[in-house]
């Protein structure tokens, strides 16, 4: 059996390493399961990419479609128009797809098309705001797969409401997950923790990125001036996406307890998160891993596609909504967040089950 598993922006990576290092596993028992690893390019700032293969001992790409940036309209094409080329050259059985950027959705399409079957990881969640450019991703993939691999029951049911047969559904956990329980003991600390003489619980993490959150520039200082405000105590560790850089370049947003850094590393990013007093973010990935350390998170948007961070994890919804972030700030800073709990599965052996799943299906 030939996959060709497809990877192309920084939350792939984390989700890809342990599928394939559950593919080697299963070829060293003699399972005739072998991947081909294709990187479309969508993210190409060695930040955000590059040092992800090293850090998580992925394999290079057998190749790197090297779309880079551009418009929605123009990344999906050009990523389409390179994993076409790609399937023609490299036939396979199956191609496995994860999580919700372009790169899914693109590749989903230009595979069945090609008739070719596709799994899904990370099928099935649904934020209900069609404003997100991942939430149509999701829908248009999830229209298209045949075999759908879920982080949640919440997402099982959100699929069958949508007519996918049960047969087809297989709840396997979170493989995200999977990463961090491998890596959380080679988490290591980065330069800014000297420079600034960080010690845990004394400071706070920031990370922006979704465009109703930095695309508009009052909206974004309002937002940052607000939190230095109610973190005044405290330093604020704010590694900064390329697209929010450009913006912030244009306001003057220097305060004294607020330190910018570049994109940080997988194991350096989530040292900081890991020790810090909480996390304020638009990242569903972060809502996840915080969940699961057991680190208070406020999330800057009005809804999420990952309920559960929310429903029994550290997780709270706060929007742009100044009274909600002033009260999150206040139960964070009186010591009064709720104590959360891991969901259902998030245990370290996703990837697993998933390939498990796979040689069934393929009667390897």
């Amino acid at each position: 059996m030939n996959i060709t598993i497809v990877a192309g922006a920084r939350p792939n990576f984390m989700k890809i390493a342990p599928i394939l290092e559950a593919i080697k596993q299963k070829q060293t028992q003699g399972f005739n399961i072998n991947f081909r690893l294709v990187h479309t390019g969508q993210h190409y700032d060695k930040n955000l990419s590059g040092t992800f293969f090293e850090e998580l001992n992925i394999p290079l790409p057998d190749t790197n479609l090297e779309v880079k940036s551009g418009t929605q309209a123009q990344q999906t094409a050009g990523i389409m128009i390179g994993f076409e080329k790609e399937l023609a050259e490299n036939p396979c059985d199956l191609v496995l797809v994860v999580g919700d950027v372009t790169s899914t959705m693109a590749c989903t399409i230009v595979a069945k098309k090609a008739g070719i079957n596709v799994a899904h990881v990370e099928a099935g969640i649904r934020s209900g705001d069609l404003r997100m450019p991942e939430e149509i991703n999701r829908i248009v993939t999830d229209s298209l797969t045949d075999f759908f691999f879920t982080t949640s029951k919440k997402a099982n049911e959100n699929l069958l409401k949508l007519g996918v047969k049960p047969e087809q559904i297989f709840f396997a956990g979170n493989v995200m997950i999977d990463t961090l329980r491998k890596n959380e003991p080679r988490l290591k600390q980065p330069d800014i923790w000297q420079t600034l003489n960080l010690k845990p619980k004394q400071y706070l993490v920031i990370t922006l990125h979704r465009p109703s959150n930095v695309d508009e520039e009052q909206q974004l200082k309002s937002l940052i001036t607000q939190i230095v405000a109610l973190g005044k105590d405290f330093s604020i560790i704010f590694p900064v996406h390329p697209r929010t850089k450009k913006l912030l370049e244009g306001l003057d947003l220097n305060f004294e307890n607020l330190h910018y850094t570049n994109p940080l590393g997988y194991l350096e990013f989530n040292y900081l998160v890991k020790h810090a007093l909480g996390v304020l973010t638009d990242s569903g990935g972060i809502t996840e891993e915080t969940t699961v350390m057991n680190v208070p998170c406020i999330t800057l948007r009005e809804n999420t596609e990952r309920p559960e961070t929310c429903d029994i994890g550290t997780n709270v919804l706060v929007g742009s909504d100044r009274n909600k972030i002033e009260s999150a700030f206040k139960n964070l800073l009186d010591n009064n967040w709720k104590q959360g709990e891991i969901p259902e599965l998030w245990d370290g052996h996703a990837a697993e089950r998933i390939v498990n799943h796979l040689i069934e299906i393929y009667k390897l």
